[in-house]
């Protein structure tokens, strides 16, 4: 494909996830906006991505309808596209998390049919690289093809590979994830989200053998609950500070609420328009201790459950279907006799390991992965041919605030950018759609404005 060089700005947005589709829609909501996408996506399904691909009824959102629209400046877009389909729905509503991932698809198609030529193309590609030239972009696709375009975007999501295990572990629902005898013992590794969702999914093919679950510190994800968010000042963060002194602060701050009468989920609400502010306000040093013995802590206060599933999992563990251990999985092995893996797990506070031999492991342990070690091939060719490198925490690609890919040598691109989890490293708290669909607006702003002309 070449370039329709008529005035246009062609964006290549690689990956068609939700990242991708919400900048996508960005960048094609004004029907006047001569702007054109092409979205390269190995899949069908636009916007479904590995979050919202999931058939799964009992796999919901984990936030509530009225916080999902694509757009922050129209927050009620996603419910009333909802109640449409489903009158019985209410802005407090955890849906099906493959409801929306069908409402990323159809926002695409109803933003193409609002202008008066087509501006949206989908190639069912995997991309390999991406080259700047002379004439902006090449991205170089699997089937030897090219397109050329003004600027390409990474929007690749989460890492699909499992970082642990050795090739031992699986991520539920893959294709590694075969049929299981329902009475086998399994294990998990991680207890946040990931891990709800691949103990639904074994909910689902109606498991009954005993789960264990590892984690560092062996703790659940809260339960949401309705409450209004803190109304916080920004003059009364602590912004750059120690670790020490930042938990301090907020600790200080929670008691005095409950104190008050109010809720701890209040005050984590209440920072989160602040917490890519606080996140790039610390040195290095700060940010790894945060990710090392705060981030856990965190999480399960962050990224909650629905009050009704979190019934469920709460009276699963105290059934024992499920087992919780504080620790951490040292090695797997294969067993030495027939199926299965023989974990080396080491609890909490002790200094010995033990031996559990699992039918199956189940690698849920989040973000931790180096991105230098990506299974992607686009990200291994950018960073093996110094086009991008990893961020110096290695949880991403380093990117500037303006999300530019940064080069080995250091400096940022002027034609290649990411979005979502890729973009971690500077911006830490960009794995939901709230703060996605912000990012995606900036960027789709300053690609229309600022991407330069054709050589």
């Amino acid at each position: 494909m070449t370039l329709d060089d008529n005035g246009f700005v062609s964006v290549i947005v690689i990956g068609g996830g939700a990242s991708g589709v919400l900048l996508a829609a960005h960048l094609l909501r004004d029907p006047a906006a001569n702007v054109r996408v092409t979205i390269v996506e190995k899949s069908n399904r636009l916007g479904h991505g590995m979050a919202y691909s999931t058939d799964n009824p009992d796999h919901i959102l984990n936030i509530t309808a009225a916080g999902m629209s694509a757009f922050p400046d129209d927050p009620e877009h996603f419910f009333r596209w909802l109640s449409a389909l489903d009158p019985s729905v209410t802005r407090d509503s955890f849906p099906p998390r493959a409801r929306y991932g069908h409402y990323l698809g159809q926002l695409l198609k109803d933003l193409d049919q609002r202008a008066d030529r087509q501006r949206l193309h989908l190639v069912n590609a995997h991309c390999e690289a991406v080259e700047e030239t002379a004439r902006g972009v090449e991205v170089r696709l699997d089937d030897g093809s090219s397109i050329i375009g003004h600027a390409a975007v990474l929007a690749l999501g989460h890492e699909e590979r499992q970082a642990r295990g050795n090739g031992l572990s699986v991520r539920a629902g893959s294709l590694a994830d075969t049929p299981l005898d329902p009475y086998a013992r399994v294990m998990v590794l991680g207890s946040g989200l990931s891990m709800v969702d691949a103990w639904l999914t074994l909910a689902g093919r109606r498991h009954q053998g005993p789960i264990i679950v590892v984690s560092r510190h062996g703790l659940l994800p809260r339960a949401h609950k309705p409450v209004v968010p803190l109304d916080i000042a920004a003059a009364d963060i602590p912004f750059g500070t120690d670790m020490t002194a930042f938990v301090d602060w907020f600790r200080r701050l929670v008691e005095e609420t409950v104190e008050k009468g109010g809720d701890w989920r209040s005050v984590v609400d209440g920072l989160r328009p602040f917490s890519q502010k606080i996140w790039q306000s610390w040195p290095r040093s700060t940010r790894e201790r945060f990710l090392r013995y705060v981030r856990p802590i965190w999480n399960i206060h962050r990224h909650r459950l629905p009050p009704a599933l979190h019934e469920r999992l709460t009276a699963a563990v105290a059934s024992s279907q499920i087992t919780l251990i504080a620790g951490e999985v040292i090695g797997l092995d294969a067993a030495s006799e027939g199926e299965g893996v023989v974990a080396h797990v080491r609890r909490r506070g002790l200094g010995i390991s033990e031996e559990l031999e699992v039918a199956r492991v189940y690698d849920c342990g989040g973000v931790a992965v180096n991105i230098a070690k990506s299974s992607n091939p686009v990200i291994q060719n950018l960073v093996a041919s110094g086009k991008a490198r990893p961020d110096p925490l290695r949880i991403g690609l380093e990117v500037t605030p303006g999300c530019a890919v940064v080069a080995a040598d250091g400096r940022p691109s002027r034609r290649l950018f990411a979005v979502g989890p890729l973009t971690r490293g500077q911006f830490f708290e960009i794995e939901s759609v709230p703060e996605i669909r912000v990012q995606a607006a900036m960027l789709a702003g300053a690609l229309r404005r600022d991407i330069p002309p054709l050589a």
